[in-house]
């Protein structure tokens, strides 16, 4: 493991050398491939809380969780059709700096400093699952574990800028697919001798853990195929259109080819990468029905509550419940091989009942160390330390380190992009040399490492991460994609009319947030159209003008 983040550092600042200007080192001299692009905006998105949380929620809530991506694939295309073009060919830094060539300074201003507040708590949260692995195996505290990481990534980062932050994802990719492969592999390997991968599949899909696709439309359900494809695609659109840590992967491009090829190839990788990672939780599941899982994942919690009396009556329920849901389990797949369907459905009812029964415990037992504590993010990783072999454990585990490190750095790079291009160059500092503002990048880059290593420390507090991530930038997104859907197709609207459409836009998705129960991937479809509406409105009423000089 160690071996592997020494390799991964060195090899970012190998191939970041030479990032002596601001384009070199903010966008790579425009010089970089479409694979190299792609794997970095697929590593970029596919954070340490991918792997650590996304099974752990396939263990406890099934596969529904995959619709999230179901509108991507056409929001990559859409994105080809406008964004790539656009913005390559206003040859910006930053996709913001494109809004005061389209709108007014304000707006620009306004766009960057939400962008700032919402990837910046994003980047803090990538940052803690980290730290949730060593303390998992090691024993060390989360805050110290996210201070070391935070030093090591902002190292090859403020160093070597975005072509080192690229060529890392490539490796750390490379080897996130090997990992995922054997961590499958011996998630089945490890199953019972008379438990075939058929059996696995019908008892992870009697359970309720391959419940892929949902058809019943509810606003109320964070997941179905509904909220998957209009909502996803609308939260797609916002976070590969308009968030810098993902247009920034495409600016570097050789060209305007080339960067659509990048994000073609996410449209086609990401959902099946996503199906298979759920997968892998969900014969995880299978594994731990025969295998008794700890009462707690968290080991730390579980030291601490495992002494009182209250605990050991959970623990009696629980052991009990194990057993029950185990002979549930080996009674369900006699009765499968059977030609009986009255036994068959009689099993069936009796193995549900059983999960019910252990769900309630573990719940049960969750409540005892807090109101609102989960160990849904230390599933997967109890697996990996306490059934795979050693060498397999540090290879997962630099898995995992790996995608912490490409998600954080692609976003800290991002983050002092905007930071120096939308903010200190446009507003405190107009006429520096290039020298003085290639320092100021390292700088912001430094202080927005800092800045998620402290935000980091809360991590304990937000559940299930993967779902944590997505709501913050879904309290954000909608506003933004809706003003660069003014900029690309309303031609007629303005920058005041943009401005105050955003701040509509953001009061409506918080008001859905504090008032409503409608699934977060909603706020970006509300949002967006907020925007839109309110924008409209205002510049007919005003007869504001758009610049002449729009792109």
């Amino acid at each position: 493991m160690f071996g592997w983040l020494a390799f991964i550092v060195s090899y970012g600042l190998y191939r970041g050398r030479g990032s002596t200007t601001v384009n070199k080192y903010l966008l790579a001299g425009k010089s970089m491939p479409w694979y190299a692009m792609g794997l970095s905006i697929m590593a970029t998105q596919a954070s340490a809380i991918t792997f650590i949380s996304t099974t752990g929620q396939s263990y406890t809530d099934g596969m529904r969780f995959v619709q999230f991506y179901f509108g991507l694939p056409i929001a990559m295309v859409i994105l080809c059709a406008t964004a790539v073009p656009i913005f390559h060919r206003a040859n910006v830094y930053t996709a913001y700096e494109y809004l005061e060539k389209r709108f007014d300074a304000k707006t620009r201003a306004l766009v960057s400093i939400i962008f700032l507040i919402q990837r910046g708590l994003a980047a803090g949260l990538s940052l803690y699952a980290p730290a949730v692995v060593l303390s998992v195996i090691l024993g060390w505290p989360d805050r110290l574990t996210t201070v070391l990481m935070g030093a090591l990534i902002v190292t090859y980062t403020s160093l070597g800028g975005i072509k080192a932050v690229t060529w890392a994802d490539v490796q750390q990719m490379l080897l996130i697919f090997c990992g995922l492969i054997l961590a499958f592999g011996m998630a089945i390997h490890l199953l019972p001798s008379h438990v075939s991968f058929s059996d696995a599949v019908s008892l992870a899909g009697a359970a309720g853990r391959l419940n892929a696709v949902n058809l019943h439309f509810d606003w109320n359900d964070r997941y179905n195929v509904w909220s998957g494809v209009i909502g996803g695609m609308f939260l797609a659109l916002a976070y590969f259109g308009c968030d810098q840590s993902q247009v920034q992967r495409y600016l570097t491009g050789k060209s305007i080819g080339q960067s659509r090829l990048s994000l073609i190839f996410n449209a086609m990788a990401k959902i099946p990468m996503q199906f298979f990672i759920l997968f892998i939780g969900a014969m995880v599941f299978v594994f731990f029905l025969f295998e008794k899982p700890p009462v707690l994942f968290q080991p730390v919690e579980l030291g601490r509550v495992q002494g009182t009396a209250a605990f050991q009556q959970v623990k009696e329920r629980y052991d009990a419940a194990f057993a029950d849901r185990k002979d549930a389990a080996e009674k369900y797949l006699e009765a499968r091989k059977s030609a009986d369907p009255a036994r068959l459905n009689a099993s069936l009812v009796r193995y549900r009942e059983a999960q019910k029964q252990l769900d309630a415990a573990h719940s049960a037992s969750e409540q005892l160390v807090g109101k609102d504590f989960h160990d849904t993010n230390y599933i997967f990783l109890s697996f990996v330390t306490r059934y795979l072999p050693a060498g397999l454990v540090g290879l997962i585990i630099a898995v995992i380190f790996s995608a912490a490190m490409s998600s954080t750095s692609g976003e800290i790079n991002s983050l002092a992009t905007v930071t120096v291009i939308d903010i200190y160059r446009r507003h405190f500092n107009r006429d520096a040399n290039d020298h003085h503002y290639l320092l100021a990048s390292r700088w912001a880059t430094l202080f927005w490492g800092a800045y998620a290593v402290v935000f980091a420390q809360y991590g304990r507090n937000f559940g299930a991460l993967i779902e944590a991530v997505n709501i913050v930038g879904s309290l954000f997104y909608g506003g933004l994609l809706g003003v660069f859907v003014l900029a690309f197709f309303f031609r007629s609207v303005g920058g005041s009319a943009a401005f105050y459409g955003v701040l509509a836009g953001e009061a409506a998705i918080f008001a859905a947030n504090l008032f409503t129960r409608i699934s977060f991937l909603w706020y970006n479809v509300v949002g967006c159209l907020v925007v839109i509406a309110t924008a409209l409105l205002i510049s007919k009423l005003s007869n504001e003008r758009a610049p002449t000089a729009a792109i």
